[in-house]
């Protein structure tokens, strides 16, 4: 049995614990509230712009050539992994690589190259049997994105995926932010640019399209912004699903901390009020001896 000493200093250990978690907890509803808004502004705008260039790449196909549009085959994929620098965050970085290592079981006959974003995606893939070609670490460890380093992947992945033509299609995998309590992971095709499907039987009228500048001058702005576009967004909703998943574990293990503190204090009143009974004991036997 533990002395009244040991238990102590357990529950004076706890409580420092939880102070931790309380103070961590707070920290990430903050940064999630930012993040949480920059999502939300961001969504809107990177949903129209895939849904615009998704029917302009379907319009134009035949008729205009771009290497992000150019269909290739289907044996070599790279595979942008964004995850976090930190850990304490609830399955936040399990999901995200469980979900990328579905997609490649999935596809096992397919060779694969990664380019990881987040310490814990590297830490993790660096000891499988995966190639990275490429890393970034430390762009989301504030709770903050800056646009510049989304650009900065984007066009490496656009530089790779035309000098490279042995890479045949470009995914992202980020964690889609939904609310506080879930978080869902999510895999994207990047390049080449999804063209919108042709829906069957009548639809209804489509949009039509007037170019004021040649397709060639339209598709060599807008496409390299729609990649930028997209791995900014995956980078803002990771950020936010990671700031959510984080404040929901802090406050899980705060509550625990809570009852362990509970369960500790009794177990310590116990074993003194055993010590106090058995001095009672003590005394009664000695004056009784006497």
């Amino acid at each position: 049995m533990p002395s009244l000493l040991d238990m102590r200093r357990r529950i004076k250990s706890v409580k420092n614990t939880q102070q931790i978690t309380k103070a961590m907890k707070m920290v990430a509803a903050a940064k999630l509230k930012r993040a949480q808004d920059r999502v939300t502004a961001s969504r809107p705008y990177a949903g129209k712009m895939s849904e615009v260039l998704g029917d302009l790449s379907s319009k134009v196909a035949g008729e205009f050539s771009h290497p992000l549009l150019d269909e290739r085959g289907d044996e070599k994929y790279l595979i942008v992994l964004i995850s976090a620098d930190k850990g304490l965050a609830g399955a936040f970085n399990a999901n995200v690589i469980k979900a990328t290592q579905a997609f490649l079981r999935e596809n096992e006959a397919k060779q694969a190259e990664l380019i990881t974003v987040g310490r814990k995606g590297r830490d993790f893939f660096k000891r499988r049997d995966v190639e990275i070609v490429d890393e970034y670490i430390g762009l989301t460890g504030s709770g903050q994105v800056n646009h510049a380093d989304a650009v900065e992947i984007a066009n490496k992945l656009i530089e790779k995926f035309t000098e490279d033509e042995s890479i045949d299609k470009v995914f992202v995998v980020f964690t889609e932010f939904k609310t506080v309590l879930s978080q869902k992971p999510v895999i994207q095709q990047l390049l080449p640019i999804p063209k919108t499907a042709e829906a069957d039987g009548e639809a209804g009228p489509t949009a039509e399209y007037i170019y004021e500048q040649p397709a060639a001058e339209i598709f060599g702005r807008l496409l390299p912004k729609q990649v930028e576009t997209q791995i900014y967004r995956g980078m803002l909703e990771s950020v936010a699903s990671e700031q959510g998943s984080r404040m929901t574990a802090m406050d899980s293990a705060s509550k625990n901390a809570g009852e362990l503190i509970d369960t500790l204090t009794l177990n310590m009143n116990r074993i003194r009020q055993a010590a106090i009974t058995k001095e009672i004991i003590e005394v009664v036997s000695g004056a009784a001896a006497a």
